[in-house]
């Protein structure tokens, strides 16, 4: 709250006139009262008085003495302790301020009294200019809410009206960000080509007038209009021939051309200032957007297990998009189950189900992406209630879909082609971690069952005893899973499954529970086990029909398998546990591995040697795995390497894009300085040359973004010869830094391939790489195409000839390997593997020919 000496002064003396109580000047700012000058209302009291002016009958009846220019009284309760009986509110006008006035009761005279004073208030305050010119020092230009709502008080204050918002647009819609005296408007989003009021004002970018009676007026986008409003008045916010927003205003009487007039010409002055405003704010989320990709490299990359990468994954989502409607659908290696990650209150929670009829399966089936601008209008069944648009990224790993990332969001229209193509970006690295995590967590899953399985050979081996190697095994099962029950079951003499061996932490409470009475339940889990020899998973027990819980004793999570040899069903195996999620598509196939031991060791115990053969290859095979997890921990971390390089070449494109205008700026005034120069000015040379380095600083810049647009392959006849000339242009500096001395040999003869151009580029800027890489001090480079004949076809021919280190025979053998470096100079393995793929892929072949020290020469050969 501030005082302004002079006003307090008017204040003070008219109290004293009237005998006022108090009295204080509010201004309603963001849909909110503030007190601007008090006069004998101390800070108790200055509280009470906000929070009843927050209320929104009396905020509703403040806006109506504003929008009427009308003095309004009214009683105020003794409970508020305001220190007067009665409330006065003096509009003054042309302002969204009131003069508030205290006082038991004020007579005709004391009324006269104040409203003079407020007339004096509002002539004080049209003196004070607030042109709305964005201060960058002060922040204003990053604030874009703060912003819009300077720019609705701009208009409140220009024209008398009932009521009035400010929208944005967005895309194809217009965001309502501020209002006065409209508080349901705020936060609506307005489709322009479904309103023909909105259609015709972005067409024409002329205000549109409706007048109650007219055949638009049911129509009117949004306005909580009040009864007696006859008038409406949109005004667009323009740059050029393109619309950025809209005003809109109402009240009960029709505007004159004057007022018309200064709407139009205010909406012109502040549209750029309002540019300025939104171009910042739509930077600062870009730049938040390409951060996601570095803080996934720094987090998501380094996490140990797949809950841990969901769990980060979901942070850097729901912090960069503001939702918490995130999903992660894993399908199993054998693609029965799929791990089912939602964010809920906060949490990352994981069930693993059946993937048959889950809502998942066709998009999985389908593998493609799908971008929900509107899911009112759209067929797609979002994943979360109250969604109305979505992201739904697949996750591909060498050509198959393991999963698929969910975003959502309760707003229409919340993610743009952009955050499409960033999604796309980070679905692709997030596919490769995943899975080596997962065969990581397979591998190592499988390591443990193994050792299970290896123990429960060392300690059955030999016995004939069935129940005897049942109770070691179901023992030895809740032992290294530490799971809460395990039970296996046998088919006895009888053929009756009978409980041979039980253990866990649970496993007395459970055979007291039975006392007698049947574990095998006919029609719940285990029984349909048991009669189809079908596994079972189940992550929780409430939501499964099958369960039927045993006296004393209910689980959450419950995994069964069936213990057999060829179609024979000899028993089953139930583990148990108290919590849900407790078990990992990694537990079944471990209790299915198990299952297949335990068949072979209750079907024949005289099968000794076969065992010994078995315990020495599983000894064999667990060092064999503990080989290949340390070799796909080396693969992880060039995985990791690999998607630093790719967000560091979507910061390059970024930063690209920055270049852009301020080399587009130099240009034009330079153009425009030369044509005021006289021919005869010394400085007509100077400026022609900065007209020269600022179009070649252009055009590089033109080819960096033309080569960073990686969009799908598309493939027509082409000049290879185009290729290397991009591709020089966008190199020659980097080859001079680098000491190295180019030759470029074009064959202006050579005929058009079918090739995809952007693609070709990307197999020359690689050899070009490596041809640098090999030569640390310096040397010779050559570029050159021709044609040749070779059998019955001719071929186009790109050659890069380089005078550095060579490549030894040995090497010369695994060099389009992925990942194959010497590790000297740093690189990742994957561009020789990359440009082979392109290659091949074109029809085409790529030759090698290389001596240690005596450089080498990579041939790429394209069909003509």
């Amino acid at each position: 709250m501030q005082n302004d000496t002079g006003i307090e002064t008017q204040l003070k003396d008219a109290l004293q006139l009237s005998n006022a109580s108090w009295a204080v000047v509010a201004e309603r700012v963001g849909g909110a009262w503030i007190l601007r000058v008090v006069c004998r209302l101390n800070k108790v009291n200055q509280n009470r008085l906000i929070d009843h002016l927050s209320k929104t009958f009396v905020d509703a009846w403040l806006c109506g003495s504003l929008s009427g220019g009308n003095m309004r009284s009214a009683n105020l309760a003794k409970e508020l302790k305001l220190g007067a009986e009665r409330f006065y509110a003096f509009p003054l006008s042309g302002t969204s301020r009131a003069l508030l006035v205290g006082a038991d009761n004020l007579s005709n005279d004391g009324q006269r009294l104040w409203k003079l004073t407020a007339s004096l208030l509002a002539d004080r305050n049209s003196l004070e200019t607030q042109p709305f010119i964005p201060d960058l020092q002060s922040g204003l230009a990053f604030n874009l809410p703060l912003a819009i709502e300077k720019v609705l008080s701009v208009f409140v204050q220009s024209v008398q009206s009932q009521g009035v918002w400010v929208a944005i647009r967005r895309g194809d819609s217009l965001d309502i960000l501020a209002e006065w005296n409209d508080p349901q408007a705020k936060g609506k989003s307005l489709q322009i080509d479904a309103n023909p009021i909105l259609r015709r004002l972005n067409r024409s970018l002329a205000h549109v007038t409706i007048l109650q009676g007219q055949p638009n007026w049911d129509n009117l986008p949004h306005g909580a209009l009040k009864p007696g409003t006859n008038f409406w008045i949109c005004v667009p916010l323009a740059i050029g021939q393109r619309l950025i927003g809209v005003v809109a205003l109402w009240r009960q009487k029709e505007m004159n051309a004057g007022e018309v007039g200064q709407l139009n010409e205010l909406a012109a002055r502040i549209a750029p200032s309002i540019e300025v405003v939104v171009t910042f704010s739509e930077m600062t989320a870009h730049l938040h957007r390409l951060g996601l990709l570095n803080d996934f490299v720094l987090t998501v990359s380094s996490a140990q297990n797949l809950d841990q990468i969901a769990k980060r994954m979901f942070g850097l989502l729901s912090r960069s998009f503001n939702t918490e409607l995130i999903a992660l659908f894993l399908r199993s290696s054998d693609g029965r189950v799929v791990r089912d990650y939602r964010l809920v209150e906060g949490r990352v929670n994981v069930v693993s189900i059946s993937l048959e009829g889950h809502s998942i399966q066709p998009f999985l089936r389908e593998g493609r992406l799908r971008r929900v601008i509107d899911s009112a209008s759209d067929t797609v069944a979002l994943f979360h209630k109250d969604a109305r648009s979505s992201l739904i990224v697949p996750l591909r790993y060498r050509g198959a879909t393991i999963g698929m990332l969910v975003v959502e969001s309760l707003l229409v229209e919340a993610f743009s082609q952009y955050d499409e193509h960033l999604m796309v970006v980070i679905a692709s690295h997030l596919a490769g971690l995943i899975e080596y995590t997962r065969l990581r967590e397979e591998a190592e899953g499988r390591a443990r069952g193994l050792s299970l399985i290896h123990e429960v050979v060392q300690q059955v081996i030999g016995s004939t005893n069935k129940r005897e190697v049942a109770q070691i095994t179901a023992d030895l099962v809740a032992q290294y899973f530490k799971y809460d029950l395990a039970t296996i079951l046998l088919v006895d003499d009888a053929q009756k499954f009978s409980i041979q061996g039980i253990g866990g932490a649970h496993a007395g409470q459970v055979k007291r529970g039975l006392a007698g009475a049947e574990f095998i339940q006919k029609d719940g889990i285990t029984g349909q086990v048991a009669r189809t020899g079908k596994s079972i998973l189940v992550n929780d027990t409430a939501q499964e029909k099958l369960y039927e819980p045993i006296k004393g004793w209910e689980a959450g999570s419950e995994v069964c398998v069936a213990v057999k040899e060829g179609e024979s069903i000899l028993g089953i195996i139930d583990v148990e546990n108290r919590e849900q999620n407790a078990f990992t598509h990694n537990d079944l196939i471990a209790m299915e591995s198990l299952a297949g031991i335990l068949a072979s060791v209750v079907s024949s115990a005289n099968q000794y040697q076969k065992l010994q053969e078995l315990v020495r290859q599983l000894r064999a095979t667990e060092v064999e795995l503990n080989a290949r997890m340390e070799a796909q921990r080396s693969a992880e971390n060039r995985l990791i390497q690999a998607a630093k390089l790719a967000a560091v070449g979507e910061m390059a494109a970024g930063v690209a894009h920055e270049l852009n205008n301020p080399l587009t700026t130099v240009t034009g005034f330079s153009e425009l300085v030369l044509e005021d120069l006289p021919v005869e000015s010394d400085h007509r040379e100077e400026m022609e040359m900065v007209l020269k380095e600022a179009r070649r600083a252009s055009d590089v810049v033109r080819r960096l973004l033309d080569f960073s647009r990686q969009g799908e392959p598309v493939r027509a006849r082409a000049s290879l010869n185009d290729v290397v000339k991009d591709v020089i242009a966008l190199t020659r500096h980097l080859i001079h830094t680098n000491e190295v001395h180019l030759h470029v040999m074009i064959d202006d003869a050579l005929p058009w391939i079918f090739m995809d151009h952007n693609q070709m580029k990307q197999v020359l800027l690689n050899l070009i790489h490596n041809a640098l890489q090999a030569m640390p001090s310096g040397g010779e480079l050559s570029v050159q195409t021709a044609s040749v004949r070779r059998g019955e076809r001719d071929w186009a021919v790109l050659s890069v000839k380089d005078s550095g280190v060579g490549i030894s025979l040995a090497d010369q053998n695994r060099i389009f390997e992925p990942f194959f470096t010497k590790g000297e100079h740093g690189g990742t393995g994957l561009g020789l593997s990359v440009t082979y793929g392109i290659v091949t892929d074109h029809g085409g072949t790529i030759e090698v020919t290389s001596e240690r020290n005596n450089g080498s020469t990579f041939a790429v050969y394209l069909p003509i």
